[in-house]
């Protein structure tokens, strides 16, 4: 089964003096169950593509089917509640003063409050249980605002995971992270990735130390275009990755986990 196709797919955007193509056209098969990273660099179109895949942008031209719904032809609202979205978008969009636990029980319906849906205390007994897998037990009744980034990424997490998606779309989540929350939120990640062994989950990162051990594949993006895809351990080479970032770089990996530098 596949959770994502794009067949030519195109996103064209207005421009100052014309029309600006910022995706596309791209060509990609994301099968149920896999695990993506989406590298390149800044205005290389990871952004856009979550985007298409989250329901939340149309393509321009070509084909897009997503959880095996074709965009255009089907009722994206239903869609996008199949859909888990981590992000800092979804941060800024959720009411500060939230208490964390309140902000995860809003995932079940992926709204942004929960009085208009019945709460039961089932309910709350589980989004506790989701705070504590991601190692957030302690900020439960604490507002967002209060919680630092990387506390209110992994509430993210939890948020995403107790609306039991389908498919998990996380846009640079570690982004402005230091590395004691970074780690922190690729341990919570992954025990995610053991727990819901079936869900599908694209990431988005400029930095492949980013990508977690159980990331099964990767898509390598530049200008709008794939430069590779395919298994992670065929895209993640220095030769695929200078192409795209345009430098020479030096791959390794250890225990799992990637590191990349100039030379």
């Amino acid at each position: 089964m596949e959770a994502l196709r794009l067949e030519a797919v195109e996103v064209v955007v207005a421009g100052a003096s014309a029309p600006r193509r910022i995706l596309g056209p791209v060509d990609l098969i994301v099968g149920a169950g896999e695990r993506w990273a989406l590298l390149g660099p800044n205005g290389s179109g990871k952004t856009t593509m979550l985007s298409v895949a989250g329901a939340w942008r149309h393509p321009s031209a070509g084909r897009a089917t997503v959880l095996g719904e074709t965009l255009g032809r089907t009722d994206v609202r239903r869609l996008r509640a199949r859909i888990g979205h981590v992000g800092h978008t979804v941060t800024e969009r959720l009411r500060p003063g939230m208490a964390c636990l309140d902000a995860v029980l809003t995932g079940r319906a992926s709204g942004l409050e929960t009085w208009f849906q019945p709460i039961t205390d089932d309910d709350r007994a589980e989004a506790r249980t989701m705070l504590v897998e991601v190692g957030c037990a302690h900020v439960a009744d604490r507002g967002l605002s209060t919680c630092s980034q990387g506390e209110r990424a992994r509430v993210l997490l939890a948020r995403a995971r107790f609306g039991r998606r389908e498919l998990l779309l996380f846009d640079e989540p570690a982004a402005g992270l230091d590395l004691p929350g970074r780690e922190a939120l690729l341990a919570a990640m992954e025990t995610g990735a053991r727990a819901a062994r079936a869900m599908t989950s694209l990431l988005a990162t400029h930095h492949v130390e980013e990508i977690p051990p159980s990331t099964s594949h990767a898509a390598l993006l530049g200008g709008g275009r794939l430069v590779a895809a395919g298994p992670v351990e065929e895209v993640l080479v220095g030769t695929a990755l200078s192409d795209c970032f345009g430098m020479s770089i030096a791959v390794a990996r250890r225990a799992g986990r990637w590191s990349a530098i100039a030379g």
